[in-house]
């Protein structure tokens, strides 16, 4: 998937929302990001289940996310790591998960 195509998707999803922070293209959900892409070597992070981390963090390409949440966050080295389904589920479960820590009348607007 290209990065256009990626951002795209990432647009299409309920309530996102795009913009910059740390030179990162980044895609929020009431301004809690979900998506943070390396727009020069097209890397980003996402959010994970301390569960899922172990799995995800020994494929190759995936790693602990620098600067965030111990085995909560990963990052992945570019678009190609996952395929495509696999990376719009990812995609889609990191916002699930960032979603719901927001209060649940803010979580309501968006099921």
């Amino acid at each position: 998937m290209d990065i256009e195509t990626f951002r795209t998707y990432c647009l299409s999803l309920a309530g996102t929302t795009e913009g910059m922070k740390w030179e990162h293209l980044c895609f929020m959900i009431e301004e809690k990001i979900f998506v943070l892409v390396d727009l020069d070597t097209q890397g980003f992070c996402i959010k994970c289940t301390p569960e899922e981390f172990e799995e995800l963090a020994a494929r190759d390409g995936v790693k602990q996310a620098p600067h965030f949440a111990r085995k909560q966050w990963i990052f992945v080295d570019n678009l190609e790591v996952f395929g495509i389904a696999e990376l719009k589920q990812r995609v889609e479960h990191s916002r699930e998960l960032v979603l719901s820590k927001l209060p649940k009348k803010t979580q309501a607007k968006y099921n």
